[in-house]
Protein backbone atom coordinates (compact mmCIF):
# COMPACT_ATOMS: atom_id res chain seq x y z
CA UNK A 1 0.00 0.00 0.00
CA UNK A 2 1.14 3.17 -0.81
CA UNK A 3 0.00 6.04 1.89
CA UNK A 4 -0.58 9.80 1.76
CA UNK A 5 -1.24 12.37 4.22
CA UNK A 6 -3.15 15.58 3.84
CA UNK A 7 -3.35 17.05 7.31
CA UNK A 8 0.27 17.96 9.05
CA UNK A 9 -1.90 18.96 12.73
CA UNK A 10 -1.21 17.34 16.48
CA UNK A 11 -3.33 13.81 14.54
CA UNK A 12 -1.80 14.33 11.17
CA UNK A 13 1.56 14.03 12.58
CA UNK A 14 0.51 11.01 14.84
CA UNK A 15 -0.63 8.78 12.33
CA UNK A 16 2.28 9.37 10.27
CA UNK A 17 4.49 8.04 12.96
CA UNK A 18 2.60 5.14 13.26
CA UNK A 19 3.11 4.56 9.43
CA UNK A 20 6.73 5.91 9.45
CA UNK A 21 7.20 3.65 12.58
CA UNK A 22 6.07 0.82 10.54
CA UNK A 23 8.89 1.84 7.71
CA UNK A 24 5.74 2.14 5.00
CA UNK A 25 6.71 5.46 2.83
CA UNK A 26 4.34 8.21 3.29
CA UNK A 27 3.54 11.10 0.99
CA UNK A 28 2.91 14.14 3.42
CA UNK A 29 0.93 17.50 2.54
CA UNK A 30 1.92 19.66 4.86
CA UNK A 31 1.48 23.70 5.75
CA UNK A 32 3.86 25.35 3.28
CA UNK A 33 7.61 24.94 2.78
CA UNK A 34 9.36 26.26 5.49
CA UNK A 35 7.79 23.27 7.17
CA UNK A 36 8.99 20.84 4.73
CA UNK A 37 12.45 22.31 5.20
CA UNK A 38 12.33 22.25 9.46
CA UNK A 39 11.50 18.59 8.53
CA UNK A 40 13.42 17.77 6.07
CA UNK A 41 16.91 18.96 8.37
CA UNK A 42 15.29 18.65 11.81
CA UNK A 43 13.04 15.39 11.53
CA UNK A 44 10.19 16.78 13.46
CA UNK A 45 7.26 18.69 13.12
CA UNK A 46 8.02 22.23 14.52
CA UNK A 47 4.05 23.23 15.08
CA UNK A 48 2.87 20.15 16.92
CA UNK A 49 4.09 16.67 18.66
CA UNK A 50 7.69 17.95 18.10
CA UNK A 51 8.95 15.28 20.17
CA UNK A 52 8.08 13.15 17.46
CA UNK A 53 11.04 12.45 15.51
CA UNK A 54 10.81 10.86 12.15
CA UNK A 55 13.17 8.58 9.59
CA UNK A 56 12.60 10.79 6.79
CA UNK A 57 13.86 7.95 4.50
CA UNK A 58 10.03 6.99 4.90
CA UNK A 59 8.61 10.66 3.92
CA UNK A 60 7.95 12.77 0.64
CA UNK A 61 7.44 16.00 1.65
CA UNK A 62 4.83 18.24 -0.25
CA UNK A 63 2.35 21.01 0.19
CA UNK A 64 0.42 19.90 -2.85
CA UNK A 65 -2.57 17.55 -2.12
CA UNK A 66 -2.46 16.90 -5.72
CA UNK A 67 0.80 15.25 -5.21
CA UNK A 68 -0.57 13.21 -2.35
CA UNK A 69 -3.52 11.97 -4.67
CA UNK A 70 -1.11 11.05 -7.17
CA UNK A 71 1.72 9.10 -4.83
CA UNK A 72 -0.77 7.63 -3.05
CA UNK A 73 -3.29 4.85 -3.55
CA UNK A 74 -4.68 5.09 0.31
CA UNK A 75 -5.21 8.43 1.72
CA UNK A 76 -5.26 9.75 5.19
CA UNK A 77 -7.10 13.07 5.60
CA UNK A 78 -6.63 14.08 9.17
CA UNK A 79 -7.80 17.98 8.72
CA UNK A 80 -10.16 19.61 10.95
CA UNK A 81 -13.81 19.52 9.23
CA UNK A 82 -13.78 23.36 8.47
CA UNK A 83 -11.03 22.68 6.54
CA UNK A 84 -11.34 19.76 4.31
CA UNK A 85 -12.76 21.26 1.32
CA UNK A 86 -10.31 23.55 1.20
CA UNK A 87 -7.57 20.87 1.57
CA UNK A 88 -8.61 19.36 -1.45
CA UNK A 89 -8.95 22.19 -3.76
CA UNK A 90 -7.48 21.27 -7.24
CA UNK A 91 -8.72 17.75 -6.63
CA UNK A 92 -11.18 15.49 -9.64
CA UNK A 93 -13.37 13.23 -9.32
CA UNK A 94 -10.80 11.72 -11.73
CA UNK A 95 -7.78 11.75 -9.61
CA UNK A 96 -9.85 10.22 -6.59
CA UNK A 97 -11.20 7.45 -8.79
CA UNK A 98 -10.11 3.93 -7.55
CA UNK A 99 -8.13 5.49 -4.35
CA UNK A 100 -9.13 4.45 -0.90
CA UNK A 101 -10.11 7.27 1.73
CA UNK A 102 -9.03 6.99 5.22
CA UNK A 103 -10.84 9.80 7.81
CA UNK A 104 -9.16 10.66 10.24
CA UNK A 105 -11.40 13.71 10.50
CA UNK A 106 -13.46 13.95 13.83
CA UNK A 107 -16.18 16.32 12.63
CA UNK A 108 -18.68 17.20 10.42
CA UNK A 109 -18.50 20.06 7.70
CA UNK A 110 -19.91 22.61 9.41
CA UNK A 111 -21.02 24.53 5.53
CA UNK A 112 -23.24 21.60 4.67
CA UNK A 113 -23.71 19.62 7.49
CA UNK A 114 -22.20 16.27 6.25
CA UNK A 115 -20.05 13.73 7.36
CA UNK A 116 -16.97 13.41 5.27
CA UNK A 117 -18.11 10.92 3.21
CA UNK A 118 -21.61 12.14 2.53
CA UNK A 119 -19.45 14.95 0.87
CA UNK A 120 -17.14 12.95 -1.00
CA UNK A 121 -20.12 11.02 -2.53
CA UNK A 122 -21.61 14.31 -3.43
CA UNK A 123 -18.50 15.84 -4.55
CA UNK A 124 -16.24 13.34 -6.10
CA UNK A 125 -18.55 10.44 -6.65
CA UNK A 126 -16.60 8.34 -4.28
CA UNK A 127 -17.42 4.87 -3.98
CA UNK A 128 -18.76 4.28 -0.58
CA UNK A 129 -17.12 0.94 -0.56
CA UNK A 130 -13.39 2.81 -0.83
CA UNK A 131 -14.26 5.01 2.12
CA UNK A 132 -12.71 4.00 5.58
CA UNK A 133 -12.57 5.89 9.08
CA UNK A 134 -9.96 5.79 12.07
CA UNK A 135 -11.26 6.92 15.04
CA UNK A 136 -10.67 6.80 18.59
CA UNK A 137 -9.81 6.79 21.82
CA UNK A 138 -6.72 8.10 20.94
CA UNK A 139 -5.49 11.45 21.88
CA UNK A 140 -2.40 12.07 19.34
CA UNK A 141 -0.11 13.61 22.33
CA UNK A 142 -0.12 9.93 24.09
CA UNK A 143 0.79 8.67 20.53
CA UNK A 144 3.55 10.62 20.70
CA UNK A 145 4.62 9.29 24.24
CA UNK A 146 4.40 5.60 23.10
CA UNK A 147 1.58 5.02 25.75
CA UNK A 148 -0.79 2.45 24.65
CA UNK A 149 -3.39 3.24 22.51
CA UNK A 150 -6.50 1.89 20.62
CA UNK A 151 -7.74 2.60 17.28
CA UNK A 152 -10.78 1.28 15.49
CA UNK A 153 -11.10 1.40 11.64
CA UNK A 154 -13.76 1.05 10.51
CA UNK A 155 -15.21 0.42 6.24
CA UNK A 156 -18.30 -1.85 4.15
CA UNK A 157 -15.52 -4.33 3.79
CA UNK A 158 -14.51 -5.82 7.14
CA UNK A 159 -11.88 -8.04 5.75
CA UNK A 160 -10.09 -4.46 3.57
CA UNK A 161 -10.47 -2.61 6.59
CA UNK A 162 -8.63 -5.29 8.87
CA UNK A 163 -5.91 -5.53 5.75
CA UNK A 164 -5.42 -1.42 6.30
CA UNK A 165 -5.95 -1.47 9.86
CA UNK A 166 -2.57 -4.06 10.07
CA UNK A 167 -0.40 -1.39 8.89
CA UNK A 168 -0.89 0.98 12.09
CA UNK A 169 -0.37 -1.37 14.67
CA UNK A 170 2.45 -1.27 16.61
CA UNK A 171 3.51 -2.07 20.16
CA UNK A 172 2.41 1.13 21.29
CA UNK A 173 -1.26 0.66 19.25
CA UNK A 174 -3.37 -1.94 19.01
CA UNK A 175 -6.57 -1.61 16.14
CA UNK A 176 -10.34 -2.42 16.36
CA UNK A 177 -12.13 -3.25 13.06
CA UNK A 178 -15.87 -2.44 12.68
CA UNK A 179 -18.36 -1.69 9.51
CA UNK A 180 -20.78 1.08 11.53
CA UNK A 181 -19.00 3.95 8.81
CA UNK A 182 -21.76 6.07 10.34
CA UNK A 183 -21.91 5.64 13.50
CA UNK A 184 -18.80 5.48 14.73
CA UNK A 185 -18.63 8.77 12.79
CA UNK A 186 -21.34 10.45 14.53
CA UNK A 187 -19.94 9.10 17.57
CA UNK A 188 -17.14 10.98 17.11
CA UNK A 189 -18.84 14.13 16.67
CA UNK A 190 -21.58 13.77 19.26
CA UNK A 191 -19.21 13.13 22.03
CA UNK A 192 -16.87 16.25 21.07
CA UNK A 193 -19.91 18.35 21.70
CA UNK A 194 -20.59 16.63 25.34
CA UNK A 195 -16.58 17.50 26.08
CA UNK A 196 -17.21 20.91 25.28
CA UNK A 197 -20.19 20.30 28.37
CA UNK A 198 -17.76 18.66 30.36
CA UNK A 199 -15.17 21.91 29.86
CA UNK A 200 -18.03 24.25 30.54
CA UNK A 201 -19.17 22.36 33.99
CA UNK A 202 -15.59 22.28 35.25
CA UNK A 203 -15.00 26.40 34.23
CA UNK A 204 -18.44 26.78 36.64
CA UNK A 205 -16.98 24.88 38.79
CA UNK A 206 -19.23 21.87 39.29
CA UNK A 207 -17.05 19.42 41.25
CA UNK A 208 -16.51 15.28 40.50
CA UNK A 209 -19.80 14.01 40.95
CA UNK A 210 -21.91 15.91 38.96
CA UNK A 211 -19.77 15.33 36.27
CA UNK A 212 -20.02 12.01 36.37
CA UNK A 213 -23.73 12.22 36.40
CA UNK A 214 -23.31 14.45 33.36
CA UNK A 215 -21.40 12.40 31.33
CA UNK A 216 -23.70 9.18 32.43
CA UNK A 217 -26.52 11.60 30.88
CA UNK A 218 -24.67 12.12 27.44
CA UNK A 219 -23.99 8.69 27.04
CA UNK A 220 -27.81 8.03 27.06
CA UNK A 221 -28.30 10.64 24.85
CA UNK A 222 -25.95 9.95 22.32
CA UNK A 223 -27.14 6.37 22.61
CA UNK A 224 -30.78 7.77 21.65
CA UNK A 225 -29.32 9.95 19.06
CA UNK A 226 -27.69 7.08 17.19
CA UNK A 227 -30.76 5.17 17.31
CA UNK A 228 -33.28 7.42 15.66
CA UNK A 229 -30.36 7.75 13.27
CA UNK A 230 -30.57 4.12 12.49
CA UNK A 231 -27.19 2.98 13.65
CA UNK A 232 -26.46 -0.11 15.00
CA UNK A 233 -24.15 -1.40 18.07
CA UNK A 234 -26.48 0.26 20.96
CA UNK A 235 -26.91 -2.24 23.32
CA UNK A 236 -24.86 -2.45 25.87
CA UNK A 237 -24.34 -6.19 27.44
CA UNK A 238 -25.75 -7.46 24.05
CA UNK A 239 -23.18 -8.84 21.52
CA UNK A 240 -23.19 -11.92 18.81
CA UNK A 241 -22.27 -15.17 18.97
CA UNK A 242 -18.92 -15.73 18.19
CA UNK A 243 -17.97 -17.43 15.31
CA UNK A 244 -14.15 -18.61 13.63
CA UNK A 245 -14.09 -15.17 12.26
CA UNK A 246 -14.80 -13.34 15.11
CA UNK A 247 -13.81 -15.05 17.95
CA UNK A 248 -14.04 -12.00 20.47
CA UNK A 249 -16.77 -9.82 21.34
CA UNK A 250 -18.56 -8.30 18.80
CA UNK A 251 -18.79 -4.34 18.87
CA UNK A 252 -21.81 -2.73 21.08
CA UNK A 253 -22.08 0.78 22.29
CA UNK A 254 -19.86 0.19 25.08
CA UNK A 255 -17.16 -0.04 23.14
CA UNK A 256 -14.14 1.98 23.14
CA UNK A 257 -14.79 3.92 19.90
CA UNK A 258 -18.24 4.73 21.32
CA UNK A 259 -18.67 5.33 25.00
CA UNK A 260 -14.85 5.23 25.47
CA UNK A 261 -14.31 7.95 22.83
CA UNK A 262 -16.40 9.56 24.87
CA UNK A 263 -15.09 9.15 28.45
CA UNK A 264 -11.56 10.22 27.54
CA UNK A 265 -12.65 13.12 25.54
CA UNK A 266 -14.74 14.26 28.73
CA UNK A 267 -11.88 13.77 31.56
CA UNK A 268 -8.67 14.18 29.73
CA UNK A 269 -6.74 17.16 29.85
CA UNK A 270 -5.26 17.01 26.29
CA UNK A 271 -8.81 17.19 25.01
CA UNK A 272 -8.84 20.74 23.44
CA UNK A 273 -12.77 20.59 23.11
CA UNK A 274 -12.76 19.99 27.31
CA UNK A 275 -10.10 22.99 27.20
CA UNK A 276 -12.63 25.05 25.20
CA UNK A 277 -15.29 24.74 27.24
CA UNK A 278 -14.03 25.34 30.36
CA UNK A 279 -13.29 28.44 29.11
CA UNK A 280 -16.27 29.48 28.04
CA UNK A 281 -17.53 28.10 31.58
CA UNK A 282 -14.84 30.94 33.14
CA UNK A 283 -16.55 33.82 30.84
CA UNK A 284 -14.36 33.86 27.75
CA UNK A 285 -16.74 34.72 24.68
CA UNK A 286 -16.36 32.30 22.06
CA UNK A 287 -14.30 34.53 19.71
CA UNK A 288 -11.51 35.28 22.71
CA UNK A 289 -11.62 30.89 23.62
CA UNK A 290 -10.86 30.19 20.05
CA UNK A 291 -7.81 32.90 19.85
CA UNK A 292 -6.94 32.22 23.18
CA UNK A 293 -6.65 28.19 22.27
CA UNK A 294 -5.01 28.72 18.76
CA UNK A 295 -6.48 25.52 17.91
CA UNK A 296 -9.42 23.89 16.63
CA UNK A 297 -12.11 23.07 19.05
CA UNK A 298 -14.36 20.21 16.76
CA UNK A 299 -17.36 20.22 19.27
CA UNK A 300 -18.02 24.30 18.52
CA UNK A 301 -19.25 23.69 14.98
CA UNK A 302 -20.63 20.22 15.82
CA UNK A 303 -22.78 21.77 17.91
CA UNK A 304 -24.69 23.74 15.83
CA UNK A 305 -24.93 20.80 12.98
CA UNK A 306 -26.10 18.48 15.29
CA UNK A 307 -28.58 20.94 16.22
CA UNK A 308 -29.84 21.08 12.86
CA UNK A 309 -30.00 17.81 11.74
CA UNK A 310 -31.55 16.37 14.81
CA UNK A 311 -34.76 19.03 13.72
CA UNK A 312 -35.06 16.27 11.50
CA UNK A 313 -34.40 13.19 13.65
CA UNK A 314 -36.71 14.71 16.82
CA UNK A 315 -34.13 12.99 18.99
CA UNK A 316 -34.33 14.09 23.21
CA UNK A 317 -31.13 15.53 22.94
CA UNK A 318 -31.54 18.54 26.36
CA UNK A 319 -27.96 18.51 26.75
CA UNK A 320 -26.61 19.05 23.37
CA UNK A 321 -29.61 21.57 22.58
CA UNK A 322 -27.81 23.32 25.55
CA UNK A 323 -24.74 22.99 24.48
CA UNK A 324 -25.21 24.74 21.28
CA UNK A 325 -27.60 27.37 22.57
CA UNK A 326 -24.84 28.43 24.62
CA UNK A 327 -22.22 29.02 21.88
CA UNK A 328 -24.41 30.07 19.32
CA UNK A 329 -27.34 31.62 20.70
CA UNK A 330 -25.44 33.43 23.75
CA UNK A 331 -27.47 31.89 26.55
CA UNK A 332 -25.20 32.48 29.82
CA UNK A 333 -23.45 29.22 30.57
CA UNK A 334 -24.64 29.37 34.64
CA UNK A 335 -28.17 29.47 33.24
CA UNK A 336 -27.87 26.72 30.68
CA UNK A 337 -26.40 24.52 33.66
CA UNK A 338 -29.20 25.45 35.72
CA UNK A 339 -31.41 23.81 33.19
CA UNK A 340 -29.22 20.90 32.58
CA UNK A 341 -29.56 19.75 36.22
CA UNK A 342 -33.42 19.86 35.52
CA UNK A 343 -32.75 17.18 32.84
CA UNK A 344 -30.25 14.70 34.56
CA UNK A 345 -30.95 11.53 35.68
Amino acid sequence: MKFGMIGSGSWGTALVKMLTDNEHEVTWCVRNEKMVAHIEKRHHNPNYLSSVYFDTRFLKLTVSAETVVTNADHILIATPSAYVADSLKGITAEMLSGKKIISAVKGILPDRHLLLNDYLKQTYDLNPEDYFTIMGPCHAEEVAAEKLSYLTFSGISENETAAIAENFRTPYLNTVVNTDVYGVQYAAILKNIYALGAGIAHGLEYGDNFLSVLIANCADEMAGFLRQAGIRNIEVGVHSLPDEQHPGKSPNYAASVYLGDLLVTCYSLFSRNRTFGAMIGKGYSVQAARLEMNMFAEGYNASRSIFLINGELKSEMPIAGTIYKILWEKLPADEGFRMIEETLI
